[in-house]
This record gives C-alpha cells, structure tokens and sequence, in this order.
C-alpha cells in the first residue's frame, strides 16, 4: 500500500465517477447514532453506552450497531427479540439522524470541486435510504450526488458489492472508471470485491489504523481528495 505522499495509484482510465460511502467519511454521525442507542437502550432499562464505545460498534449497517450495544451492556438478543428491537430503532434513528452530526473537515468544498470538475458523484451507505436522503438535504449537498444507494436499496449491503454495482449502473460508468472513497474495511472490502480501487480518508469509524487496511490510498482528510484525483487523471 502507498503512503499519503506516494504517487497516486495506478488506476486503469481516466477517473470519471467517485462513489463515497456516508458515516465516517462524508459525516461525523457518531454522536447521533450514540444517542439513539442509548435511548433504545434506555427505554429496556439498560445503561447507557459512551460515544466512544458505539463508535467502535459502527459498521455494516444500524442493525449490527443495535446488536453489538445489547451484547455490550450484557443483554444479547437475536431471533423476534431482535427483529422486534430494529422495529423499534427505526424512528428512534431517524430522530437523530441530523441534531449532533456534522459534515466530515473538508466534504462540501471536495464535493463541489469534483462535481465542477464534472465527475460523477455516488452514495454507497449501509445507512437506510430515507435517512441517508435526509442527511444529505440537511447539509446542502443532496444535489450533488447522481445516485444513492441505501442499505434497503440492496439484498447484500457492503461489504458486499452490490450497492456499488447498482450505483455505477445509474451513473452508465464502468468499474474501470469509478473509485471508492471510505474510512473503514468494510468500503476496502467491497471496493475490491467490486473490482474498484479504493482510498480511505483517516479519522472515520475503524478500530484499525486506515493504513493497515489495504487501500490503495490514504488521505488525512478529505480536502486533499480533488487533488489526488486531479493527479490520477493527468497520470490517465
């Protein structure tokens, strides 16, 4: 794997779509996800869980975060109690979609660069669909992206591949032509099983060093991503 300052990765053509996932990279949504945790949790009179501890459960979709919370206050579910319990989450959830996040250092001016510039701007989230539109309408940037693919737009969220597949065909690009921008190994693994390279923005949602996950490229933040990409195209 490159560092930061390596050469930029070798893609294969011209970059003409960049597909990012949502909470992590786009979106600082920890604190809202910690809150509507604890209210679930709390409505089942269970102690409540720092921001930090449902940080590290983040990944792979609300119902792995619900899950592992219950797990970690000693009250592990599964089967209709489980089931039963996202019922319950989903309006606690949307409730929080938007009163503590904030938008990742650097996102609206790298979405802006990139769409002036005239590339193709995808969501691929394990966030619901109807959350995710929410988010995005709230900070201003909805406008930007020509497809987003929610975790109930799919069969098979990420890691699987098929919300980027779905999404490269809204946009008519071809994976050669497309990269991934995520925090976590969940965006490294469906980037690679979807046959796309892969760049990891430091400080998102992984208990692992960005660096040691595999990607193609690291960046420390997303303000140095239209510049990387502007790199790749000249090397293109």
């Amino acid at each position: 794997m490159t560092s930061p300052q390596a050469q930029a990765p070798a893609f294969s053509t011209a970059v003409k779509a960049v597909l990012f996932d949502l909470d992590g990279t786009l979106i600082d949504s920890a604190p809202d996800i910690a809150g509507a945790v604890n209210e679930l949790l709390a409505a089942h009179h269970l102690p409540a869980l720092s921001v930090a501890d449902v940080t590290a459960m983040i990944g792979n979709g609300i119902d792995k975060t619900v899950e592992r919370a219950f797990a970690a206050v000693g009250h592990p579910v599964a089967g209709a109690e489980f089931e039963a319990l996202l019922t319950e989450m989903a309006p606690i959830y949307r409730r929080h979609a938007t009163q503590l996040t904030t938008l990742m250092p650097g996102a609206t001016d790298a979405l802006a660069a990139l769409q002036k510039r005239g590339l193709k701007i995808g969501l691929v989230t394990n966030k619901p669909q109807l959350a995710t539109r929410n988010v995005l309408l709230h900070f201003g940037v909805l406008e930007r992206f020509g497809v987003i693919i929610g975790a109930d737009a799919v069969v098979e969220k990420k890691p699987a591949p098929e919300g980027i597949w779905l999404a490269l065909d809204k946009l008519g690009v071809a994976r050669e032509e497309a990269v991934m921008v995520g925090d976590s190994v969940t965006d490294v693994e469906a980037a690679r099983a979807a046959g796309l390279p892969v760049i990891l923005i430091r400080g998102g949602y992984t208990t692992e060093p960005a660096e040691t996950l595999g990607a193609d490229q690291v960046l420390g933040s997303l303000a140095d991503l239209p510049g990387l990409l502007r790199r790749v195209q000249r090397a293109a």
